[in-house]
Parts: C-alpha cells; sequence; structure tokens
C-alpha cells in the first residue's frame, strides 16, 4: 500500500481487457492518481499525442499495455498495421518518457515474440533463437523491440525499464467478437450460439494438435503489479500459469461446459498458429514473487458465466 499511496500511475490500455483488471487493483492497492488515457482523445501512434499526455499526466510510472491485438484471422489481414500501430506505439512512449524522466517504465511485451520452433517450456534466454511463427510474427517482433530498447536505454541512460512477456489471457471481460477475439472466448461463443441454434456440429480451426498456455487475467494484473513493486532488473520475465493445454483438449472442456451437444470438426484448411507455447515461470516466482493458482476450469467457468450474463 505504501509503494503506491503517492505515485501518479499512466496505464496505456488502461480501457481494455488486461487494463481494466490492472486499474482496479492499483485502485485496491490505495493509489490515487491514476491516469488512463482513451484512444478517442489520445492516439499513441503520434508523438506529439505521447508529448501532451505526459505533459497533462507527470506521471511517476508507465505501464504501457496499450497495442493493436487478435487472433491469427486479424494478424493475417492486417500485419502491416499490426507492425507499424504496436512498434510506434511503444516506441515513441518509451522515448517520451525517459526526456520526462518518468522513474519507472512497464514494457508489457507478448509469447508472440518467441521463435515459432522454441523449445518448450519457453525460457527467456531462447527469444533470439529463430524466427515467430508467421502468422503473427509482425505483432511479436513490434513488442519484441521494446526489449531491445528497453535494454539499450538502461545501458545509455540508466532508464529503468522492465519486460514482461505474459501468455495468453482469458477471463471475464475479454473480446467476444469474430474480428478481434483470442481462441477461448472465440470458441465459448461459437459453442453457445452453436447450441442455441440446434446446430449438429461445431467447426475449429486446425487440427487441434497445437498447445497453449492460458493465465486468468485476474493474475497477469497481479503479476504486473508485483513486478513494479519489487522488480528492477534488465531481464524479460515469463508471466504465466506453467500449465500447456492442445487445442482439441481446450475445446472438449470448453463444449461439456457449454453443453454443446454436436460433433467438432477441425477444419485443417486453417492455420494452426504455433505448435507449442507453454512457459517456464520460473523467474516470475524468484524475481518478484509472482505464482499463478486459478485452476484452469474454475477460470473458464467464470468466463463462461460472464459472457451469457453480458452479451
Amino acid at each position: 500500500m505504501e509503494y503506491w499511496e503517492e505515485k501518479r500511475v499512466l496505464v496505456t490500455g488502461g480501457g481494455g481487457f488486461l487494463g481494466s483488471y490492472v486499474v482496479e487493483q492499483l485502485r485496491q492497492k490505495g493509489c490515487r492518481e491514476i491516469f488512463v488515457p482513451r484512444s478517442r482523445d489520445c492516439n499513441l501512434v503520434e508523438a506529439a499525442h505521447i508529448r501532451r499526455l505526459l505533459d497533462d499526466t507527470h506521471p511517476h510510472l508507465v505501464i504501457h499495455l496499450a497495442g493493436r491485438v487478435g487472433g491469427i484471422g486479424a494478424n493475417q489481414a492486417n500485419p502491416a498495421t499490426f507492425f507499424y500501430e504496436n512498434l510506434m506505439m511503444g516506441v515513441q512512449l518509451m522515448e517520451e518518457a525517459r526526456k520526462k524522466e518518468v522513474k519507472k517504465f512497464v514494457a508489457v511485451g507478448t509469447i508472440c515474440a518467441y521463435p515459432k520452433h522454441t523449445p518448450v517450456p519457453f525460457r527467456e534466454k531462447d527469444l533470439w533463437n529463430g524466427y515467430p511463427e508467421e502468422t503473427n510474427a509482425p505483432y511479436g517482433l513490434a513488442k519484441k523491440m521494446l526489449l531491445v530498447q528497453a535494454q539499450a536505454y538502461r545501458q545509455q541512460y540508466g532508464f529503468n525499464t522492465i519486460y514482461l512477456l505474459p501468455v495468453n489471457l482469458y477471463g471475464p471481460k475479454d473480446k467476444f467478437d469474430w474480428e478481434t477475439s483470442h481462441v477461448i472466448p472465440a470458441l465459448i461463443r461459437k459453442c453457445v450460439e452453436a447450441k442455441e441454434a440446434g446446430e449438429e456440429n461445431l467447426v475449429v480451426w486446425g487440427d487441434g494438435t497445437p498447445t497453449r498456455e492460458f493465465l486468468y487475467v485476474e493474475e497477469a494484473a497481479e503479476a504486473i503489479l508485483l513486478a513494479c513493486e519489487r522488480y528492477d532488473g534488465a531481464e524479460p520475465v515469463n508471466v504465466g500459469s506453467g500449465a500447456e493445454i492442445s487445442i482439441q483438449e481446450l475445446t472438449q472442456k470448453i463444449v461439456r461446459l457449454t453443453g454443446f451437444q454436436g460433433k467438432i470438426i477441425w477444419d485443417t484448411t486453417k492455420p494452426n498458429g504455433q505448435p507449442r507455447r507453454s512457459l517456464d515461470t520460473s523467474r516470475a516466482k524468484e524475481f518478484f514473487g509472482f505464482q499463478a493458482k486459478m485452476p484452469f476450469e474454475e477460470g473458464l467457468q467464470r468466463t463462461i458465466e460472464w459472457y451469457l450474463a453480458t452479451r
């Protein structure tokens, strides 16, 4: 509580899925000055907007969560947009924050930054051992450049920037629209709508063999704030649950929890994405004491209940 009481905190993307939980937990911790720029008022792709934002807020701490994000389809349709906007947001925001002598900058990257064929579990030392999976490489590389910038700025300017790599997130308030949703909300919506329509089949992209790791969104917010409080190092840090599950098993769980009775059809003409994703989360535990606790099925059930209540 003492750490946050006198802090002025700027949370980019604070109105989004993860950001809303970060802001909520900041309030619970006693932070009285939280600034959440909205895209309609402040375009973080434009340096002039960033300078005005920092002049207006004078933050001690910046938590950079904003980004242009989406699932495989959105990444394939907009690779240039995803690369340019994510790169420019992060690079310019960190540079302007340095100039304004912000005390700490928390850059939140993405697991998409890892090479396509990274040994499982993904360890931070393997980040540079290959090219990311092609369907989301532009997005992943744009976010990865923040790590390069963070380490360069620490070396040259002594600028305190940390870099976190969260795994795929899920939970209440996720995006369930077809254009931007990730795998869990997309599957939940598909199952619910197929059940209500009395459909016999559920079509799912790929062949179901890829694996993923998921972290409940409230726990991701907790990890970010622990890192703010306790970590000031140069090394990137994975943030995840440490549990791997195949898309096939995930689909079966969601089918069961939503009550869909039909048959699953795998559309193998659609891309699988990265073959496997699972993190070594030992650094997060060692460096700032974070360890995920939410049972996966309980988190899924909460997410489904929220969707049914609010759609």
